[in-house]
């Protein structure tokens, strides 16, 4: 059989494409912002991680712009190597301080970082206890892991000790909770003083990943651990650069050392390219701001109180409860995927942004449409968005024509 059959065969998504749903790939001629230029249209951005919209702030573009007439574009090989700058060091140093972890380590993508600390870990002989919604760059750094892997149901922390005392008896293998702070596509956010609990109860360790809670979470926005005044317990903290701090690449944070085991055992780090010079400048000056401007923090908050209220008060639009008014994800329920695609197209015709949800990211009648915020938006803006999801839903409401499931 010929090896890329399946890909003459494959035509979902340009059945998705003559049906004009589909969502994927619209292109931007602005930077990420509040708003966008979208496609040659103004468009309200309420679909990017870009929390405190700093990816538009001209003190991180200049940091960026400084990085590179210092050291060029590339680093030209691994950390390992060549590849360590100075900035490097200065980053992770600012990291484990504003994490209030021991030491840090940085990586050239989010996903990259959460594969080189699972899989740098994770024994043949131990094993993985992972939230059923953890994010895919947790789910693939399970596979790559050599250990076993088994999944608790979300945030169900009785689920999670039967299967802590399952593992336990095996008294050589060693265990690792892993679960996002908040999930990013419900926006609800883990049960973290239970979690280590029941790690401190069985002899586990506890690895959070704080993508979606750094800039979100805590009073000085630090993330899951310093909301719920546990800095000092969790074991290992994982971080993406590419939401709040306005660049590309991750880190993790924790004891020293086993910051520095992953960094001479974690193959994805090893043997992969250093972060460039600008990206680092970049996420270092949004670091900073961050530190010296809480206040975006509490901003993006009452935002997120904001518009879930707001949403919450359409008759046609059903927001999900994650049980919390401080995350600025706030997904929309949608059900079908047909009515899912098609709502999404008429609020991006309408002027707004939003990512769609479909199978497998959840079940086929259980779509949503995934809005989320950034400090910057105006009440202006969020008010607008507001009443165009009110006219689209309402539109949208009395066509049955549109709930349909395609395989997507």
């Amino acid at each position: 059989m010929d090896l890329f059959q399946k890909c003459f065969d494959y035509n979902r998504a340009k059945l998705a494409m003559s049906l004009d749903i589909y969502p994927y790939f619209h292109y931007l001629t602005s930077g990420q912002d509040s708003e966008v230029m979208m496609e040659g249209k103004r468009t309200l951005m309420f679909g990017s991680n870009n929390y405190l919209g700093l990816t538009s702030d001209p003190r991180v573009k200049e940091a960026a712009i400084k990085a590179i007439e210092k050291y060029g574009t590339g680093c030209s090989g691994s950390r390992f190597l060549n590849g360590t700058l100075d900035i490097h060091l200065e980053l992770e140093d600012a990291l484990a301080a504003f994490l209030q972890q021991e030491s840090a380590l940085v990586f050239s993508t989010g996903y990259q970082s959460n594969l080189a600390i699972i899989s740098s870990l994770v024994g043949r002989n131990d094993y993985i206890l992972s939230d059923a919604l953890n994010h895919a760059s947790i789910i693939d750094g399970t596979r790559l892991a050599i250990g076993k892997t088994l999944k608790y149901k979300h945030n169900d922390m009785e689920d999670l000790q039967r299967l802590l005392e399952k593992c336990a008896t095996d008294e050589a293998a060693g265990m690792l909770i892993v679960t996002d702070g908040v999930f990013s596509m419900e926006g609800d956010i883990c049960n973290l003083p239970e979690i280590i609990r029941l790690a401190r109860q069985y002899g586990a360790r506890v690895l959070v990943d704080d993508a979606h809670s750094i800039g979100v979470l805590g009073e000085r926005g630090r993330g899951t651990a310093e909301y719920y005044g546990l800095a000092d317990e969790v074991d290992l903290i994982m971080n993406t650069f590419s939401k709040t701090l306005a660049s590309l690449g991750g880190c993790v944070a924790g004891k020293e050392s086993v910051i520095h085991y992953i960094k001479h055992t974690a193959r994805p780090f090893i043997f992969s390219a250093s972060i460039p010079p600008a990206q680092i400048g970049a996420a270092r000056e949004a670091l900073r701001i961050l530190e010296q401007e809480p206040q975006r923090v509490r901003r993006l908050n009452e935002i997120a109180a904001y518009m879930r209220r707001g949403l919450s008060t359409l008759p046609h639009v059903r927001v999900f409860d994650s049980g919390n008014d401080l995350v600025p994800i706030i997904p929309v329920l949608t059900g079908s995927i047909g009515r899912t695609l098609f709502t999404a197209r008429n609020l991006l015709s309408a002027g707004v942004y939003v990512n769609p949800v479909l199978p497998p990211a959840v079940p086929k009648e259980s779509c949503l449409l995934r809005t989320s915020y950034t400090a910057t938006h105006t009440n202006e803006q969020l008010d607008e968005g507001i009443a165009i999801f009110d006219a689209v839903t309402t539109e949208m409401a009395a066509n049955t024509e549109v709930d349909f499931d395609i395989d997507f």
